[in-house]
Protein backbone atom coordinates (compact mmCIF):
# COMPACT_ATOMS: atom_id res chain seq x y z
CA UNK A 1 0.00 0.00 0.00
CA UNK A 2 1.59 3.36 -0.75
CA UNK A 3 2.13 5.62 1.80
CA UNK A 4 -0.60 8.29 2.73
CA UNK A 5 0.31 12.03 3.19
CA UNK A 6 -0.72 12.39 6.60
CA UNK A 7 0.97 15.47 7.31
CA UNK A 8 -1.34 16.94 5.12
CA UNK A 9 -4.17 18.42 6.85
CA UNK A 10 -8.03 19.58 5.58
CA UNK A 11 -7.68 23.37 7.05
CA UNK A 12 -9.73 26.41 6.06
CA UNK A 13 -13.12 26.55 4.67
CA UNK A 14 -13.79 28.95 2.17
CA UNK A 15 -16.21 30.47 -0.27
CA UNK A 16 -15.34 31.19 -4.07
CA UNK A 17 -17.85 32.62 -6.51
CA UNK A 18 -18.33 29.30 -7.78
CA UNK A 19 -18.05 26.95 -4.85
CA UNK A 20 -17.11 26.36 -1.48
CA UNK A 21 -14.56 23.80 -0.85
CA UNK A 22 -12.54 22.41 2.01
CA UNK A 23 -8.77 23.52 0.82
CA UNK A 24 -5.34 22.54 2.13
CA UNK A 25 -2.73 24.14 4.63
CA UNK A 26 -5.05 27.24 5.03
CA UNK A 27 -5.14 28.38 1.98
CA UNK A 28 -5.76 32.51 1.57
CA UNK A 29 -7.83 34.11 -1.25
CA UNK A 30 -4.63 35.51 -2.46
CA UNK A 31 -2.76 32.53 -2.60
CA UNK A 32 -5.60 31.33 -4.86
CA UNK A 33 -4.97 33.91 -7.09
CA UNK A 34 -1.26 33.64 -7.02
CA UNK A 35 0.38 31.15 -9.08
CA UNK A 36 3.90 32.46 -7.46
CA UNK A 37 1.83 31.37 -4.10
CA UNK A 38 1.31 28.01 -5.43
CA UNK A 39 4.77 27.13 -6.73
CA UNK A 40 5.92 28.43 -3.26
CA UNK A 41 3.59 25.85 -2.09
CA UNK A 42 4.52 23.09 -4.44
CA UNK A 43 8.34 23.41 -3.34
CA UNK A 44 7.43 23.49 0.05
CA UNK A 45 6.37 20.56 -0.19
CA UNK A 46 7.99 18.59 -2.36
CA UNK A 47 6.03 18.59 -5.40
CA UNK A 48 7.82 17.05 -8.51
CA UNK A 49 4.35 16.43 -11.16
CA UNK A 50 1.14 18.23 -11.30
CA UNK A 51 -1.56 16.70 -12.77
CA UNK A 52 -3.66 18.63 -14.77
CA UNK A 53 -7.39 17.05 -14.99
CA UNK A 54 -9.96 17.57 -17.45
CA UNK A 55 -13.58 15.53 -18.40
CA UNK A 56 -14.77 13.91 -21.71
CA UNK A 57 -18.43 14.00 -22.55
CA UNK A 58 -18.96 10.40 -20.57
CA UNK A 59 -17.42 11.83 -17.40
CA UNK A 60 -14.04 9.68 -18.38
CA UNK A 61 -11.12 11.69 -16.14
CA UNK A 62 -7.85 12.97 -18.65
CA UNK A 63 -4.95 14.60 -17.76
CA UNK A 64 -1.80 15.57 -18.69
CA UNK A 65 1.44 15.99 -16.24
CA UNK A 66 3.26 18.83 -16.04
CA UNK A 67 6.59 19.84 -14.07
CA UNK A 68 6.27 22.67 -11.56
CA UNK A 69 8.42 24.91 -13.65
CA UNK A 70 5.48 24.69 -16.64
CA UNK A 71 2.70 25.67 -13.73
CA UNK A 72 3.36 29.41 -14.40
CA UNK A 73 2.53 28.93 -18.48
CA UNK A 74 -0.50 26.73 -17.16
CA UNK A 75 -1.91 29.72 -15.33
CA UNK A 76 -0.81 32.51 -17.58
CA UNK A 77 -1.26 30.78 -21.30
CA UNK A 78 -2.79 27.22 -20.49
CA UNK A 79 -1.23 24.15 -21.59
CA UNK A 80 -2.79 22.72 -25.51
CA UNK A 81 -3.96 19.48 -25.71
CA UNK A 82 -5.87 17.61 -29.15
CA UNK A 83 -9.50 18.17 -28.50
CA UNK A 84 -9.78 15.50 -31.68
CA UNK A 85 -8.92 12.63 -29.60
CA UNK A 86 -11.38 13.57 -26.42
CA UNK A 87 -15.08 11.98 -26.70
CA UNK A 88 -17.01 14.46 -27.73
CA UNK A 89 -15.08 17.71 -28.41
CA UNK A 90 -14.42 18.08 -32.24
CA UNK A 91 -12.47 16.74 -35.51
CA UNK A 92 -9.12 17.14 -36.34
CA UNK A 93 -10.26 20.96 -37.60
CA UNK A 94 -9.22 23.63 -35.38
CA UNK A 95 -8.63 21.01 -32.34
CA UNK A 96 -6.18 22.84 -30.29
CA UNK A 97 -7.89 23.73 -26.87
CA UNK A 98 -6.07 24.43 -23.75
CA UNK A 99 -6.37 23.60 -20.00
CA UNK A 100 -6.47 26.58 -17.32
CA UNK A 101 -5.92 24.88 -14.32
CA UNK A 102 -8.40 26.03 -11.25
CA UNK A 103 -6.61 26.85 -8.47
CA UNK A 104 -9.03 26.24 -5.76
CA UNK A 105 -9.24 22.48 -6.43
CA UNK A 106 -5.45 21.59 -5.61
CA UNK A 107 -4.14 19.07 -3.64
CA UNK A 108 -1.81 16.40 -2.96
CA UNK A 109 -2.57 12.59 -4.35
CA UNK A 110 -1.75 11.29 -1.32
CA UNK A 111 -1.31 7.86 -2.43
CA UNK A 112 1.95 8.52 -4.08
CA UNK A 113 5.34 8.51 -1.83
CA UNK A 114 6.62 12.05 -0.09
CA UNK A 115 9.79 11.86 -1.75
CA UNK A 116 8.83 14.16 -5.43
CA UNK A 117 4.85 14.30 -4.47
CA UNK A 118 2.11 14.17 -7.09
CA UNK A 119 -1.04 16.74 -6.69
CA UNK A 120 -3.59 17.15 -8.91
CA UNK A 121 -5.82 20.47 -10.16
CA UNK A 122 -8.92 20.22 -12.28
CA UNK A 123 -9.44 22.48 -15.19
CA UNK A 124 -11.38 24.78 -16.96
CA UNK A 125 -11.15 24.34 -20.64
CA UNK A 126 -10.39 27.18 -23.54
CA UNK A 127 -10.01 27.81 -27.13
CA UNK A 128 -6.82 29.85 -28.51
CA UNK A 129 -8.51 32.96 -28.18
CA UNK A 130 -9.45 32.95 -24.33
CA UNK A 131 -13.21 31.95 -24.86
CA UNK A 132 -14.72 29.31 -22.39
CA UNK A 133 -15.28 25.60 -23.92
CA UNK A 134 -19.09 24.83 -24.21
CA UNK A 135 -18.43 21.51 -24.27
CA UNK A 136 -16.76 20.98 -20.97
CA UNK A 137 -18.87 19.03 -18.60
CA UNK A 138 -17.44 21.32 -15.98
CA UNK A 139 -18.42 24.38 -17.80
CA UNK A 140 -21.86 23.26 -18.35
CA UNK A 141 -22.61 22.46 -14.74
CA UNK A 142 -21.68 25.98 -13.92
CA UNK A 143 -23.80 27.33 -16.20
CA UNK A 144 -26.69 25.29 -14.58
CA UNK A 145 -25.62 26.42 -11.22
CA UNK A 146 -25.57 30.33 -12.89
CA UNK A 147 -29.00 29.51 -13.56
CA UNK A 148 -30.35 28.33 -10.76
CA UNK A 149 -28.79 31.53 -9.45
CA UNK A 150 -30.73 33.64 -11.07
CA UNK A 151 -34.05 31.68 -9.68
CA UNK A 152 -32.41 32.37 -6.58
CA UNK A 153 -31.85 28.52 -5.36
CA UNK A 154 -28.95 26.92 -4.47
CA UNK A 155 -29.00 23.04 -4.96
CA UNK A 156 -26.87 20.56 -2.69
CA UNK A 157 -25.98 17.76 -3.60
CA UNK A 158 -24.73 14.03 -1.98
CA UNK A 159 -23.77 11.17 -3.84
CA UNK A 160 -23.76 7.84 -2.46
CA UNK A 161 -21.50 5.55 -4.61
CA UNK A 162 -22.02 1.52 -5.03
CA UNK A 163 -18.70 -0.39 -6.27
CA UNK A 164 -17.57 -4.02 -5.97
CA UNK A 165 -14.22 -5.33 -5.31
CA UNK A 166 -12.72 -7.95 -7.42
CA UNK A 167 -10.18 -10.33 -6.56
CA UNK A 168 -7.34 -10.34 -9.85
CA UNK A 169 -5.76 -13.98 -10.30
CA UNK A 170 -2.25 -15.16 -10.11
CA UNK A 171 -0.93 -13.29 -13.05
CA UNK A 172 -2.78 -10.14 -12.05
CA UNK A 173 -5.73 -10.50 -14.20
CA UNK A 174 -9.47 -9.14 -13.44
CA UNK A 175 -11.45 -11.86 -12.25
CA UNK A 176 -15.10 -11.56 -11.68
CA UNK A 177 -14.39 -13.41 -7.99
CA UNK A 178 -15.94 -11.22 -5.17
CA UNK A 179 -13.57 -10.33 -2.72
CA UNK A 180 -15.78 -11.79 0.02
CA UNK A 181 -19.10 -12.85 0.92
CA UNK A 182 -20.39 -10.42 2.74
CA UNK A 183 -23.62 -8.86 2.80
CA UNK A 184 -25.64 -5.43 3.91
CA UNK A 185 -23.48 -3.96 6.45
CA UNK A 186 -21.87 -7.27 7.99
CA UNK A 187 -18.38 -6.96 9.90
CA UNK A 188 -15.24 -8.34 9.74
CA UNK A 189 -14.16 -11.23 9.44
CA UNK A 190 -16.86 -11.58 6.90
CA UNK A 191 -16.65 -8.55 5.43
CA UNK A 192 -13.28 -8.01 3.69
CA UNK A 193 -13.70 -4.55 2.56
CA UNK A 194 -13.25 -2.82 6.17
CA UNK A 195 -9.55 -1.64 5.57
CA UNK A 196 -9.86 -0.79 1.95
CA UNK A 197 -13.12 1.23 3.04
CA UNK A 198 -10.48 2.77 5.75
CA UNK A 199 -7.85 3.25 2.97
CA UNK A 200 -10.44 5.35 0.72
CA UNK A 201 -11.70 7.24 3.48
CA UNK A 202 -8.12 8.46 4.71
CA UNK A 203 -7.11 9.09 0.99
CA UNK A 204 -10.57 11.35 0.39
CA UNK A 205 -9.82 13.36 3.89
CA UNK A 206 -6.10 14.03 3.23
CA UNK A 207 -7.61 15.52 -0.41
CA UNK A 208 -10.03 17.75 1.36
CA UNK A 209 -13.09 15.25 1.02
CA UNK A 210 -15.27 14.73 3.91
CA UNK A 211 -16.86 11.20 3.54
CA UNK A 212 -19.76 10.62 6.10
CA UNK A 213 -19.83 6.56 6.22
CA UNK A 214 -19.02 3.75 4.34
CA UNK A 215 -20.32 -0.07 5.02
CA UNK A 216 -20.72 -3.15 2.85
CA UNK A 217 -23.09 -3.45 0.31
CA UNK A 218 -25.48 -6.15 0.08
CA UNK A 219 -23.80 -7.79 -2.85
CA UNK A 220 -20.66 -10.21 -2.07
CA UNK A 221 -17.97 -7.68 -2.11
CA UNK A 222 -19.99 -5.11 -2.78
CA UNK A 223 -19.32 -1.49 -0.75
CA UNK A 224 -20.91 1.98 -0.58
CA UNK A 225 -18.93 5.53 0.96
CA UNK A 226 -21.24 8.55 1.18
CA UNK A 227 -20.45 11.95 1.03
CA UNK A 228 -21.66 14.79 3.41
CA UNK A 229 -23.67 17.06 0.80
CA UNK A 230 -22.11 20.17 -0.78
CA UNK A 231 -22.27 22.63 -3.78
CA UNK A 232 -23.31 21.07 -6.99
CA UNK A 233 -19.80 21.69 -8.84
CA UNK A 234 -17.75 20.60 -5.60
CA UNK A 235 -20.12 17.48 -5.17
CA UNK A 236 -19.27 16.79 -8.78
CA UNK A 237 -15.67 17.00 -8.22
CA UNK A 238 -15.70 15.09 -5.19
CA UNK A 239 -17.30 12.08 -7.44
CA UNK A 240 -15.22 12.11 -9.45
CA UNK A 241 -12.01 12.47 -7.36
CA UNK A 242 -13.99 9.23 -5.21
CA UNK A 243 -13.78 7.01 -7.97
CA UNK A 244 -10.25 7.80 -8.96
CA UNK A 245 -9.00 7.62 -5.52
CA UNK A 246 -11.19 3.76 -5.18
CA UNK A 247 -9.99 2.48 -8.61
CA UNK A 248 -6.33 3.45 -7.03
CA UNK A 249 -6.28 2.38 -3.37
CA UNK A 250 -8.18 -1.05 -4.56
CA UNK A 251 -5.17 -1.33 -7.63
CA UNK A 252 -2.90 -0.97 -5.08
CA UNK A 253 -4.08 -3.70 -2.95
CA UNK A 254 -3.70 -6.15 -5.25
CA UNK A 255 -7.52 -6.12 -6.37
CA UNK A 256 -9.74 -3.73 -8.12
CA UNK A 257 -12.83 -1.90 -8.35
CA UNK A 258 -15.92 -2.39 -10.45
CA UNK A 259 -18.52 0.58 -10.88
CA UNK A 260 -20.27 -0.84 -13.64
CA UNK A 261 -24.18 -1.38 -13.24
CA UNK A 262 -24.55 -4.73 -13.03
CA UNK A 263 -21.08 -6.24 -12.82
CA UNK A 264 -22.80 -9.88 -12.03
CA UNK A 265 -26.18 -11.09 -13.08
CA UNK A 266 -27.86 -12.85 -10.17
CA UNK A 267 -26.68 -9.99 -7.36
CA UNK A 268 -27.69 -6.38 -7.11
CA UNK A 269 -26.55 -3.60 -9.16
CA UNK A 270 -24.21 -0.49 -8.64
CA UNK A 271 -26.58 2.14 -8.11
CA UNK A 272 -25.49 5.96 -7.40
CA UNK A 273 -28.05 7.13 -5.08
CA UNK A 274 -27.85 11.15 -5.81
CA UNK A 275 -29.74 13.64 -2.71
CA UNK A 276 -30.32 16.63 -3.04
CA UNK A 277 -32.03 19.47 -1.44
CA UNK A 278 -32.93 23.39 -2.26
CA UNK A 279 -31.83 26.37 -0.97
CA UNK A 280 -34.62 29.65 -1.88
CA UNK A 281 -33.46 33.23 -1.12
CA UNK A 282 -37.13 33.75 -0.75
CA UNK A 283 -37.67 31.37 1.86
CA UNK A 284 -40.32 29.75 0.17
CA UNK A 285 -40.29 25.82 -0.16
CA UNK A 286 -39.36 25.43 -4.10
CA UNK A 287 -38.92 21.71 -3.26
CA UNK A 288 -41.98 19.99 -4.84
CA UNK A 289 -41.47 21.92 -7.67
CA UNK A 290 -38.32 21.04 -8.23
CA UNK A 291 -39.07 17.62 -7.85
CA UNK A 292 -41.55 17.18 -10.41
CA UNK A 293 -40.23 18.58 -12.93
CA UNK A 294 -37.31 15.87 -12.48
CA UNK A 295 -40.30 13.54 -12.44
CA UNK A 296 -41.45 15.45 -15.68
CA UNK A 297 -37.92 14.89 -17.27
CA UNK A 298 -36.63 11.69 -16.02
CA UNK A 299 -37.20 9.81 -18.82
CA UNK A 300 -35.93 12.18 -21.32
CA UNK A 301 -32.77 12.77 -19.09
CA UNK A 302 -32.53 9.04 -18.31
CA UNK A 303 -29.58 8.18 -20.97
CA UNK A 304 -27.21 10.56 -19.33
CA UNK A 305 -28.01 9.03 -15.79
CA UNK A 306 -27.94 5.13 -17.36
CA UNK A 307 -25.65 5.90 -20.05
CA UNK A 308 -24.28 2.36 -21.14
CA UNK A 309 -26.44 -0.67 -22.35
CA UNK A 310 -25.80 -2.93 -19.00
CA UNK A 311 -27.43 0.31 -17.03
CA UNK A 312 -30.85 -1.48 -18.40
CA UNK A 313 -30.13 -4.60 -16.68
CA UNK A 314 -30.18 -2.93 -13.24
CA UNK A 315 -33.38 -1.11 -13.55
CA UNK A 316 -36.41 -2.57 -12.05
CA UNK A 317 -33.95 -5.14 -10.55
CA UNK A 318 -32.92 -5.63 -6.51
CA UNK A 319 -34.53 -2.14 -5.59
CA UNK A 320 -33.67 -0.07 -8.55
CA UNK A 321 -36.40 1.80 -9.96
CA UNK A 322 -38.34 0.90 -12.75
CA UNK A 323 -41.50 3.43 -12.21
CA UNK A 324 -42.12 7.17 -12.21
CA UNK A 325 -43.15 7.60 -8.59
CA UNK A 326 -42.19 9.30 -5.54
CA UNK A 327 -42.81 8.76 -1.49
CA UNK A 328 -41.34 9.34 1.84
CA UNK A 329 -38.57 6.54 2.89
CA UNK A 330 -39.88 4.00 0.54
CA UNK A 331 -36.89 2.31 -1.51
CA UNK A 332 -39.32 0.72 -3.94
CA UNK A 333 -39.75 4.35 -5.53
CA UNK A 334 -37.60 6.37 -8.29
CA UNK A 335 -38.03 9.52 -5.72
CA UNK A 336 -37.73 8.86 -2.10
CA UNK A 337 -37.74 11.37 1.30
CA UNK A 338 -35.67 10.34 3.42
CA UNK A 339 -36.59 9.94 7.28
CA UNK A 340 -34.48 12.91 9.22
CA UNK A 341 -34.25 14.30 12.75
CA UNK A 342 -32.65 17.19 11.48
CA UNK A 343 -35.45 19.56 9.96
CA UNK A 344 -33.69 19.52 6.72
CA UNK A 345 -35.41 18.25 3.77
CA UNK A 346 -33.72 16.33 1.16
CA UNK A 347 -34.64 13.74 -1.98
CA UNK A 348 -33.11 10.82 -2.85
CA UNK A 349 -33.07 9.60 -6.94
CA UNK A 350 -32.28 5.89 -6.94
CA UNK A 351 -32.32 5.67 -10.68
CA UNK A 352 -28.73 6.45 -11.55
CA UNK A 353 -25.59 4.27 -11.81
CA UNK A 354 -21.81 5.36 -11.47
CA UNK A 355 -21.41 5.29 -15.10
CA UNK A 356 -23.19 7.89 -15.47
CA UNK A 357 -20.93 11.86 -15.89
CA UNK A 358 -21.79 13.39 -12.29
CA UNK A 359 -21.18 16.78 -13.90
CA UNK A 360 -23.96 15.91 -16.70
CA UNK A 361 -26.23 14.56 -14.29
CA UNK A 362 -26.54 17.45 -11.59
CA UNK A 363 -26.99 20.03 -14.41
CA UNK A 364 -29.82 17.95 -16.11
CA UNK A 365 -31.70 17.49 -12.45
CA UNK A 366 -30.96 21.44 -11.67
CA UNK A 367 -32.35 22.36 -15.28
CA UNK A 368 -35.01 20.03 -15.03
CA UNK A 369 -36.15 20.62 -11.47
CA UNK A 370 -35.71 24.78 -12.10
CA UNK A 371 -38.46 24.32 -15.33
CA UNK A 372 -40.37 22.88 -12.37
CA UNK A 373 -40.17 25.64 -10.49
CA UNK A 374 -40.91 28.10 -13.63
CA UNK A 375 -43.55 26.03 -15.21
CA UNK A 376 -45.04 25.87 -10.79
CA UNK A 377 -45.73 22.33 -11.52
CA UNK A 378 -46.72 19.97 -8.55
CA UNK A 379 -45.92 16.58 -8.00
CA UNK A 380 -47.96 13.34 -8.58
CA UNK A 381 -49.58 11.63 -4.96
CA UNK A 382 -46.59 10.07 -3.21
CA UNK A 383 -46.85 6.26 -3.99
CA UNK A 384 -46.87 4.51 -0.73
CA UNK A 385 -46.63 0.53 -1.59
CA UNK A 386 -43.75 -1.63 -2.09
CA UNK A 387 -43.63 -1.26 -5.88
CA UNK A 388 -41.55 -4.60 -6.47
CA UNK A 389 -45.20 -6.16 -5.11
CA UNK A 390 -47.93 -3.88 -6.95
CA UNK A 391 -50.85 -5.49 -8.67
CA UNK A 392 -50.95 -4.58 -12.50
CA UNK A 393 -53.79 -2.35 -11.60
CA UNK A 394 -51.48 -0.04 -10.03
CA UNK A 395 -48.58 -0.48 -11.96
CA UNK A 396 -50.42 0.40 -15.60
CA UNK A 397 -51.02 4.12 -14.18
CA UNK A 398 -47.59 4.61 -13.94
CA UNK A 399 -44.75 6.11 -16.55
CA UNK A 400 -41.99 3.40 -16.63
CA UNK A 401 -38.74 4.66 -17.13
CA UNK A 402 -36.68 3.81 -20.39
CA UNK A 403 -36.34 -0.15 -20.34
CA UNK A 404 -33.58 -0.56 -22.88
CA UNK A 405 -29.99 1.67 -23.91
CA UNK A 406 -32.28 2.31 -27.26
CA UNK A 407 -35.34 3.52 -25.92
CA UNK A 408 -33.74 6.01 -23.66
CA UNK A 409 -31.57 7.03 -27.11
CA UNK A 410 -34.75 7.76 -28.66
CA UNK A 411 -35.98 9.18 -25.84
CA UNK A 412 -33.12 11.82 -25.88
CA UNK A 413 -33.32 12.69 -28.93
CA UNK A 414 -37.32 13.38 -28.97
CA UNK A 415 -36.38 16.04 -26.27
CA UNK A 416 -36.76 19.55 -26.69
CA UNK A 417 -35.74 20.12 -22.86
CA UNK A 418 -32.32 17.88 -23.76
CA UNK A 419 -31.69 20.15 -26.65
CA UNK A 420 -32.35 23.25 -24.97
CA UNK A 421 -29.98 22.71 -22.14
CA UNK A 422 -26.96 20.12 -23.88
CA UNK A 423 -24.63 20.99 -26.97
CA UNK A 424 -25.67 18.98 -30.02
CA UNK A 425 -22.71 16.90 -29.75
CA UNK A 426 -23.51 15.84 -26.50
CA UNK A 427 -26.67 13.83 -27.49
CA UNK A 428 -24.74 12.54 -30.59
CA UNK A 429 -21.77 11.07 -28.42
CA UNK A 430 -24.20 9.29 -25.98
CA UNK A 431 -26.31 7.99 -28.74
CA UNK A 432 -23.64 6.60 -30.94
CA UNK A 433 -22.88 4.13 -28.02
CA UNK A 434 -25.89 2.35 -29.62
CA UNK A 435 -24.45 1.75 -32.89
Amino acid sequence: MAVSVKSQKVGLQMATEEHTILVNKGFTEDFMNSYEDILNFVEEENIKFIRLAFFDVFGKQKNIAIMPDELKRAFTEGITFDASSIDGFGSEVRSDLFLRPDPTTMSIVPWRPLDGRVAKMFCDIEYPDGRIYEKDPRYILKQAVRKAAEFGIRVNFGAEVEFYIFKRDENGDKTRIPQDDASYMDIAPADHGENIRRDISFALVDMGIRPEASHHEMGPGQNEVDFRYSDALTAADNTATFKWVVKSIANSDGVWADFSPKPLADQPGNGMHINFSVESQDGLDHSPAFMAGILDHIREITLFLNPIRESYERLGEMKAPAYVSWSEQNRSQLIRIPATRSGIKRMELRSPDPMCNPYLAYALLIYAGLDGIERKLQPMQPLDINLFQASPEVIDTLKRLPQSFAEAVQLAESSEFVKRVLPEDYLRSYAEQAL
